[in-house]
């Protein structure tokens, strides 16, 4: 068991028309994601409210703020419960078997351009046995063939494009794996979440990009980018790409300030919960 005391702060600066935002920071609430000591604070007193999405789980905090300063803390503890299981013994779910709510997950769409990535898929990965060991190959592939580097991509920057330029940032990463997975009909989904773990050569802990990927009928979690470790990883929404689970979407004329954002793990043996490590078991957080 995982234990992660998560804490979010955001700033923005607001003209004086106000602004609309939608948040997708509040940790998502599964079976083996547990939350409890959830606070919110806001620098303004305004309204707001938390809708849970039916079909996604993903909880959006939604709000009007005023004109000037919003000062935004969200804290809460999240335990986690993994479901492991080795790669090699996972296997692909046959599209005639795959729940309905699954097969979002199989089409391209806005950054996961996986109909232009047919060939290429086919071509490295098409003679690999399929199952969890195809899918680990494909994050392995993606983390050799791509090069880390912050600011090296922009909000329109897809999969195709990252293939081709070789350089991206965690969701660059995250698109393509997804285009590929796609593109063998394994369903693939855009996850986010903190980067635990990271090298602090890197910069300061942030958002980051997972792959969920289903297998034997659950969602297994993979980090192309190879710069976190999937057992630190508290869900905050899925989609099918990044443009579903923005953790701030704004409509107003706004400054936005660098987001701070932390995860510690809180250890206790007496208690079972332990720090996370990178391991060879491929975890899921999310039961069927």
């Amino acid at each position: 068991m995982i234990r992660i005391e998560l804490e979010v702060s955001l700033r923005y600066e607001i003209d004086i028309q106000g602004a609309d935002f939608i948040f997708q920071i509040h940790a998502a609430q599964t079976n083996s994601q547990m939350v409890s000591l959830e606070s919110l604070q806001l620098s303004q007193p305004v309204a707001w409210q938390v809708h849970t999405d039916p079909c996604t789980g993903n909880r959006r905090l939604r709000l009007r703020a005023g004109p000037g300063l919003l000062a935004l803390r969200y804290e809460a503890t999240v335990q986690l419960t993994h479901h492991r299981h080795a790669p090699a013994a996972l296997a692909e779910v046959p599209v005639c078997r795959l729940p309905s709510d699954v097969l979002g997950y199989l089409y391209p769409s806005r950054y996961c351009e996986s109909d232009r990535l047919g060939r290429l898929a086919m071509q490295e990965f098409g003679q690999l046995p399929p199952g969890g060991s195809r899918v680990l190959a494909i994050a392995q592939w993606v983390q050799r063939r791509i090069a880390f580097r912050s600011r090296s991509s922009t909000s329109a920057t897809s999969a195709v494009d990252t293939l081709v330029g070789q350089v991206g940032v965690c969701r660059d990463f995250a698109h393509l794996m997804i285009a590929l997975c796609r593109a063998l009909n394994i369903p693939a989904r855009f996850t986010t979440g903190t980067d635990y773990g990271a090298d602090p050569s890197l910069g300061p802990p942030d958002f980051h990009a997972y792959v969920e990927v289903f297998l034997g009928q659950r969602w297994y979690i993979f980090d192309p980018s190879g710069t976190a470790i999937p057992m630190g990883l508290v869900r905050f929404a899925t989609g099918r790409d990044a443009s579903d689970v923005a953790f701030a979407t704004i409509f107003g004329n706004v400054v936005t300030h660098a987001p701070v954002v932390s995860g510690r793990a809180v250890v206790d043996p007496c208690a079972g919960a332990h720090e996370p490590h990178h391991c060879t078991e491929t975890l899921s957080t999310d039961a069927p």
